[in-house]
């Protein structure tokens, strides 16, 4: 019943920013463990980020650490991936998903719900 819908990807050069953005039709939105993850051509889906609605820690691959930034806006049902610092092996197409429970955050098999994914570009 969930609906995931991501936007905010592009084209950008080495070195610049995107935000992502992921709408969720949730009703009780702030209860989910909200995250992120990357699948680039030929390669398998892997974890980015996640924001767990439990104590409000937040998980970062350590890949992206110090350059992406997860954050949610509950009034709005919205998660959102700050992404600076651009390289060109963060290209791939980016996809929200949302967790009932977030036990295991960085397992793709925890997540219930997923949107249909953003294409980000970081060209050379």
């Amino acid at each position: 019943q969930v609906q995931l819908v991501e936007s905010g990807g592009g084209l950008v050069q080495t070195g610049g920013s995107l935000r992502l953005s992921c709408s969720s039709s949730a009703r009780a939105f702030s209860t989910y463990t909200m995250a992120w993850f990357r699948q680039a051509p030929g390669k398998e889906r892997e974890f980015v980020a996640a924001l767990l609605w439990a104590g409000g820690n937040i998980d970062y691959a350590e890949s992206v650490k110090g350059r992406f930034t997860i954050s949610k806006d509950n009034a709005k049902n919205t998660v959102y991936l700050e992404m600076n610092t651009l390289k060109p092996e963060d290209t791939a197409v980016y996809y929200c998903a949302a967790a009932r429970l977030g036990n295991r955050p960085r397992s793709l098999d925890e997540y219930d719900f997923w949107g249909q994914g953003t294409q980000v570009t970081v060209s050379s």
